[in-house]
């Protein structure tokens, strides 16, 4: 639901009701996972999806119809169901989907939280007489939808994560192209350059935060987790090698270094002679980015978010 933040904002600062369509489960060919989330107004306004197109037609009708009477429904398609045909699923798979209006007030909370770059789970009561109630949950660890049955209630949890993060070291003009692409994926973007005229906000006015410092001290003012991953961008070792090491005493899900393979055999030799092992090594994606034949400054961010991309899905 972070990606809808925008349009759910003006919607409700519009005064329109929302109905929120939620995938509880797929199967086969369905082709989004379970906890998209798909938003629906009372006027027929659409934003996100389900199904990426096969069953919104039927979904939106389904929420227009919650909105008016204020009960949920749960909704099922599938090739076994007569209406395959029509929603669009004949070519295999089944996608269970929960629909229920939200309260304006709540829904404005959740969203502020979001916007925060907080994460969240959020709790839906699937069955039962508070059918519909929407709660935040106490579930930080949760990272997968979940579907549990207390008695008769059955709840289902929907973690919103915090977005991942880019931190780019070495401000150079691949960081520009990649800190562009990044953002438009969700990432938070963060710049490490001791260089002002690399590191200034007039070449990233769109970065989250700027961190005009040797790697050494920025990543003490800003550590690296399991939900950060480490482009080192700079070409000057006195700046990549601390940014990579301090990557690999962390959990960053990615660590990729710019350079050739004879840079980055260099590279590995002196971390090998700093103590580091082949295990920590291997953690290094060196000459960074996939392999595609990119030359020019967007071709080589488009192979290197694309590899940042696969490993955080991988994580």
């Amino acid at each position: 639901m972070r990606d809808l933040l925008p349009e759910l904002i003006d919607w409700l600062d519009q005064g329109h009701s929302v109905a929120l369509a939620t995938v509880l489960s797929t199967w086969g060919s369905a082709p989004r996972r379970a906890g998209a989330v798909m938003a629906v107004n009372a006027e027929g306004g659409v934003i996100g999806s389900v199904s990426g197109g096969c069953v919104e037609g039927a979904v939106v009708s389904a929420a227009q119809d919650v909105l008016a009477s204020g009960k949920p429904q749960r909704l099922h398609y599938g090739v076994a169901d007569e209406t395959a045909w029509d929603v669009g699923l004949a070519c295999g798979g089944d996608i269970d989907i929960f629909v229920q209006a939200a309260d304006a007030q709540q829904l404005r909370a959740i969203l502020s939280l979001l916007a925060e770059g907080r994460a969240l789970t959020l709790a839906t009561l699937l069955s039962g007489p508070a059918a519909g109630q929407l709660q935040i949950a106490e579930l930080s660890d949760l990272r997968t939808p979940t579907l549990e049955a207390d008695g008769d209630v059955e709840i289902y949890y929907n973690p919103m994560l915090a977005p991942p993060t880019l931190v780019m070291v070495g401000g150079v003009h691949i960081a520009v192209a990649l800190g562009k692409m990044a953002k438009t994926l969700g990432y938070r973007t963060v710049v490490v350059d001791p260089r002002k005229v690399f590191g200034s906000q007039a070449r990233f006015p769109e970065a989250d935060e700027l961190i005009q410092a040797y790697p050494g001290a920025a990543f003490e003012q800003y550590p690296l987790d399991a939900n950060s991953a480490l482009a080192s961008l700079s070409h000057d070792p006195k700046i990549d090698d601390p940014a990579i090491e301090a990557a690999l005493h962390s959990a960053a899900f990615y660590i990729g270094a710019l350079g050739s393979a004879r840079t980055q055999q260099r590279r590995l030799e002196r971390l090998r002679a700093a103590g580091y092992n082949e295990q920590q090594l291997a953690r290094i994606h060196g000459p960074i980015g996939l392999e595609i034949g990119a030359e020019s400054p967007e071709e080589i961010a488009l192979a290197i978010m694309a590899e940042v991309v696969a490993a955080y899905r991988a994580y």
